[in-house]
C-alpha cells in the first residue's frame, strides 16, 4: 500500500501519487521542525494533547509527531494551522496516522470535520485523506482533532506525519501527464485485496496491496500515453463481493470512468488505452506523447531549465513567413466568429468590433490612424533582445497579429496596469502612468483583460526558451532594464512577476489559445508549456 508524499513510487512510464498539482502552505507538515517539545508553525494545540517529537515511530524522514491524548472532551484535542487557499481551486489533504492502542481516533479536519482514521488499525500506519475546492479566496484552519472510544483509559498516543500537501519537506509531486484515480472499497477481507497497472509489455507500472477492511481507498496514478490492463486480484478467489461484504472498484481518469468491478473470482481484468498527454481526457490539447515525460518530479527552476531543454530547439520558419501563419492560424473564430484577423490590441470581447482586418490584403502597409492595417506584434519587444535577432525575432509563440496603428502607441513599453491613459484603443487597451500598486513609476501599455493572461504565458514562454541568454538582455533599453532583473531563473524584476502570476490565474488557458499553440507547434516545432501545462507556472515561480 502506497501512501504519501514520501512513498510515490516511480515506476517504468507511471507515478503513484498521493496528492496532485494545487499546492497549500501547510507549514512542518513533516513535522521537522521542532522547539523542544513543539512542533513548529502548529499554532493550536489544545490542553487535552501533549506533542513530544518521535524520532523512532517514523513513516518518513528523521521525525513525526507523537500526540498523546489525556482527555475524553473531544473539544479540547485539536492540533491546528491556518493556510491560504484560492477560489476555486482543488487541494488534495492528506495525514499519516499510527495508532497504538486503538481506543482513540483522529479525525482530519479542513475547514470543518472530515474523516475518521481506522484505530482498529493498529501498530501500522494509515491515510486520511480529504479533497477540498473552496468557493472563494479565504484563510482556513487545517489539522486534526482526537476522539476517545470505548475502552480509552485517560492516555494514549497517536503518531501523525506527512500532513501534505507540505511546502517545508518540498513539494508534493505533479502529474505533467495522465492522471488517473482507482477508488477502492474493500470487503470483510480488504487484506485479500491487491491491483496492479500493467503496461504494453506486461510489466507492473503501478501496484497496491495489504489494504484495512470495510475502507475506501482512493489511488491518484500518473501514467504516460499508451496501452495498459488494470488488474485487481482477491488471494481467496471470492472477489470483492458480495457474499463478505460490499466491495467494488472504479477507475477515473477526470469525469471518464476507464473499469469498474465487484463480483468476480480470483482475478478481474480491464483493458484501456490513454492518449492526447494533456492529462484531462478531453482531447482539447494534443500535446504530443511524452512531450513532458522529463519534468516528471521536479519543481522550481530545475522544472523551468528542463522545460528549456525540451522547448529550445525549435525550427525558425524566418520573420516573412509569420504572415503565412496569421493567414492560417491567426483567423477570429471565438468572438465575432467572422474568420477576420484576431487583433488583440481592437478585438471587443463583448460586441462587435469598431473594424476588422481581411488576412493578407490588410497587411501592414502604411496607417495613419487605428484601423488602416494589421502588422506584427513582438509583444516581447525586440529591441529588448537586440533586434532583428534569430531565431527571436521570428518566434510566433509572442509575435501576434495587431493594429499597426495601437502596435506603435504600444511602442516598447512594459507592459503594466494604467493608472492614467494618454491613448485608449476601440477596445479599451491603454497607454499611460503605471498605477501605484504596481510598484513602478514609468509608462505602461495595459492590455484587455480578456488577453493579459495569454501575454503573461507568452513572457513565461520566453523566460524559458531563452533561459541561455536572457540574463544578458537587461541593459539593452531603460524598459528592458526595468522588466527584466538580469538573471536566468527569475528573469523578471519582482514587480513583474507578481503582475505576471496575477494576470496568469485571473484569465485562465482559454480555447484560442490551445489552438493557437498548437498552430505554433506545427509550424515551428515547440510548444508553451504555459499553456500546455498552467500549473508549471506556480510551480516555477
Amino acid at each position: 500500500m502506497l501512501h504519501g508524499k514520501y512513498k510515490t513510487k516511480l515506476l517504468g512510464s507511471a507515478i503513484l501519487l498521493a496528492a496532485l498539482p494545487t499546492m497549500a502552505n501547510v507549514a512542518n507538515g513533516d513535522f521537522e521542525q521542532w522547539t523542544g517539545n513543539t512542533p513548529s508553525s502548529w499554532t493550536t494545540i489544545d490542553s487535552g494533547i501533549s506533542l513530544t517529537h518521535s524520532t523512532s515511530t517514523v513513516k518518513s524522514g528523521s521525525s513525526a509527531a507523537a500526540i498523546n491524548v489525556t482527555t475524553a472532551s473531544q473539544s479540547n484535542t485539536d492540533l491546528l494551522q491556518q493556510i491560504s487557499v484560492e477560489a476555486g481551486k482543488t487541494y488534495e489533504f492528506s495525514v499519516d496516522v499510527y495508532h497504538t492502542e486503538g481506543k482513540v481516533k483522529a479525525r482530519l479536519y479542513i475547514d470543518g470535520y472530515q474523516g475518521y482514521s481506522n484505530q482498529a488499525q493498529t501498530n501500522q500506519w494509515q491515510t486520511i485523506s480529504h479533497s477540498y475546492t473552496p468557493s472563494s479566496n479565504k484563510i482556513i484552519n487545517v489539522g486534526l482533532r482526537f476522539y476517545d472510544v470505548s475502552g480509552f483509559d485517560g492516555s494514549e498516543t497517536v503518531y501523525i506525519d506527512n500532513f501534505l500537501p507540505n511546502t517545508d519537506g518540498g513539494s508534493a509531486t505533479s502529474c505533467n501527464d495522465n492522471s488517473l484515480t482507482l477508488t477502492l472499497n474493500t470487503d470483510n477481507y480488504g487484506s485479500e485485496t491487491s491491483w496492479a497497472v500493467n503496461n504494453d509489455q506486461g510489466s507492473s507500472v503501478a501496484n497496491g496491496s495489504g489494504y484495512a477492511s470495510n475502507t475506501q481507498y482512493n489511488e491518484q496514478l500518473c501514467l504516460t500515453d499508451g496501452a495498459y490492463t488494470l488488474v485487481v486480484s482477491d488471494s481467496y478467489g471470492d472477489g470483492m463481493c458480495c457474499n463478505v461484504g460490499n466491495g467494488s472498484y472504479t477507475l477515473t481518469q477526470g469525469s471518464t470512468e476507464l473499469a469498474n468491478g465487484a463480483s468476480f473470482n480470483s482475478t478481474d481484468s480491464t483493458s484501456f488505452t490513454l492518449g492526447g498527454g494533456s492529462g484531462d481526457g478531453d482531447g482539447t490539447n494534443p500535446t504530443p506523447t511524452g512531450y513532458y515525460v522529463t519534468t516528471q518530479g521536479l519543481s522550481g527552476y530545475a522544472l523551468k531549465t528542463e522545460l528549456y531543454n525540451i522547448i529550445n530547439n525549435h525550427s525558425s520558419q524566418g520573420y516573412s513567413a509569420i504572415w503565412n501563419f496569421y493567414d492560417s492560424s491567426a483567423r477570429d473564430k471565438y468572438f465575432e466568429n467572422d474568420n477576420s484577423i484576431l487583433d488583440m490590441y481592437s478585438e471587443k470581447t463583448n460586441g462587435s468590433d469598431s473594424y476588422t482586418y481581411t488576412a493578407v490584403s490588410d497587411q501592414c502597409g502604411n496607417y495613419s490612424g487605428e484601423g488602416n492595417c494589421y502588422n506584427r506584434e513582438h509583444s516581447f519587444p525586440k529591441s529588448w533582445f537586440g533586434g532583428t535577432n534569430e531565431p527571436m525575432n521570428s518566434d510566433v509563440h509572442h509575435i501576434y497579429a495587431t493594429d499597426g496603428y495601437v502596435n506603435s502607441k504600444r511602442s516598447n513599453y512594459p507592459f503594466g496596469e494604467v493608472a492614467s491613459a494618454s491613448f485608449t484603443s476601440t477596445n479599451g487597451s491603454k497607454v499611460g502612468t503605471a498605477t501605484s500598486s504596481l510598484n513602478y513609476s514609468g509608462t505602461v501599455f495595459e492590455p484587455i483583460d480578456e488577453f493579459k493572461g495569454d501575454f503573461a504565458r507568452a513572457y513565461f514562454y520566453m523566460a524559458t526558451r531563452y533561459e541561455n541568454v536572457i540574463g544578458s538582455w537587461q541593459n539593452n533599453t531603460t524598459a528592458s532594464n526595468a522588466v527584466l532583473n538580469g538573471t536566468s531563473n527569475q528573469v523578471f524584476e519582482s514587480w513583474v512577476v507578481t503582475m505576471l502570476l496575477n494576470w496568469h490565474n485571473a484569465d485562465p488557458v482559454s480555447q484560442m489559445e490551445l489552438d493557437r499553440n498548437q498552430a505554433v507547434y506545427e509550424f515551428q516545432g515547440n510548444r508553451n508549456p504555459y499553456i500546455d501545462h498552467p500549473e508549471f507556472v506556480d510551480m516555477i515561480w
